[in-house]
């Protein structure tokens, strides 16, 4: 891979895959005890200590109105570096690093969920993957 394009992670929710901007990543980790935090938002799972930093968790198919399953071996938590503070996303999988041959705006709906959820649509070769935007996914 060249190092002049920007790297993505490639994420699962059920059937679907998205992408998330290596540069906001700061860890994987696996799924782990989550405390539920009362009167919180309908996505916010709640928050777990991360060697010693409490760290909110939110659950991206409660976020994007999808059934809920329980957690797998393949569950993980994506911590993501946003506005100087971390927060856990809880996903279905991880996939791989993965590098887009171009990035298109997104448009208006895709998969059925609100389109400001997404910052562009990667295509790599003949399949393209969903951008998260994480601003709008964690607000």
């Amino acid at each position: 891979m060249e190092e002049s394009g920007q790297q993505f992670i490639a994420i699962e929710l059920g059937s679907e895959r998205y992408a998330l901007p290596i540069s906001h990543i700061h860890e994987i980790i696996k799924m782990q005890k989550i405390t539920v935090v009362p009167n919180s938002r309908f996505f916010m799972e709640g928050v777990t200590n991360l060697r010693g930093k409490i760290v909110p968790i939110i659950n991206l198919r409660k976020r994007f109105s999808m059934e809920e399953v329980s957690a797998t071996r393949t569950t993980r938590i994506v911590v993501v570096n946003h506005q100087d503070e971390i927060v856990g996303m809880v996903v279905d999988r991880v996939r791989q690093v993965i590098q887009f041959n171009s990035i298109e705006d997104a448009g208006d709906s895709t998969s059925g969920i609100d389109s400001h959820y997404f910052s562009g649509i990667g295509y790599l070769d003949d399949d393209f993957i969903t951008i998260l935007n994480i601003g709008s996914t964690l607000r």
